[in-house]
């Protein structure tokens, strides 16, 4: 499992994946990355520190992802990110959330004590799909809600069920309201939701200039920021 990288070509920045306690969510129906979650704090703590090793601070930028929300991470491990900010001169965080913690966000920024760059797995924007098909359990219903509180959202393409149309609509939601996004290509899991070969090549053809695009990063595959296995 690689646990810590850099991205250098769209918002350079370090990434590390650490580990946190199970999703407080945890019924996604697409999702089985919470088999990386742990309930041993000790442990998860002594793994952190580990990776958090490797960050230099070099790009000013780290970002912190897990198999949960930021707000699962053990506290020591929280602390130990408040500590490397400062002594490494990082000026900006990228945290991810599920929608249930929207109205704690701020106080994590002030205990960070730098802007941080939240953001959050919406997968579609198509609310029946989201919350009937993939079970995300994230209730709003306009693109301005989730604006109101994140930066940067996360959508999949490629899903059995999804359509043209809604990847479409999806798109232009990412440009119209947030700086930020990143598209995920769905691949195969332990699951019952499964891929739809031809939509992603679909996806692939229409929207091969987003990978020109520095606004938006596209996950051909789950491990291109080069964490994860």
């Amino acid at each position: 499992m690689d646990r810590y990288s850099k991205i250098t070509n769209k918002n350079p920045r370090e990434i590390v994946l650490l580990k946190a306690f199970p999703c407080a969510w945890g019924k996604c129906a697409f999702c089985d990355y919470i088999d990386d979650n742990s309930r041993n704090e000790a442990e998860m703590t002594a793994l952190n520190a580990q990776v958090l090793q490797n960050v230099t601070g070099e790009l000013g930028v780290l970002e912190v992802i897990d198999s949960a929300s930021c707000f699962e991470l053990p506290k020591p491990t929280l602390e130990l990110i408040r500590r490397i900010v400062k002594e490494k001169n990082i000026h900006r965080l990228f945290f991810e959330s599920h929608w249930m913690y929207r109205r704690q966000l701020q106080k994590m920024r002030d205990a960070m004590g730098v802007p941080i760059t939240y953001k959050i797995g919406v997968e579609t924007f198509d609310n029946d799909f989201r919350q009937k098909v993939l079970n995300k359990n994230a209730d709003f219903k306009t693109p301005e809600e989730v604006a109101e509180y994140f930066d940067s959202p996360c959508i999949m393409v490629g899903i059995k069920g999804q359509t043209k149309e809604m990847i479409d609509r999806d798109i232009d939601i990412l440009k119209k309201y947030f700086k930020l996004g990143t598209v995920n290509v769905y691949t195969n899991n332990t699951t019952a939701i499964k891929k739809d070969d031809a939509l992603i090549a679909w996806f692939r053809e229409k929207y091969k200039y987003l990978d020109d695009d520095p606004a938006i990063e596209v996950l051909y595959e789950n491990t291109d920021f080069g964490v994860g296995d």
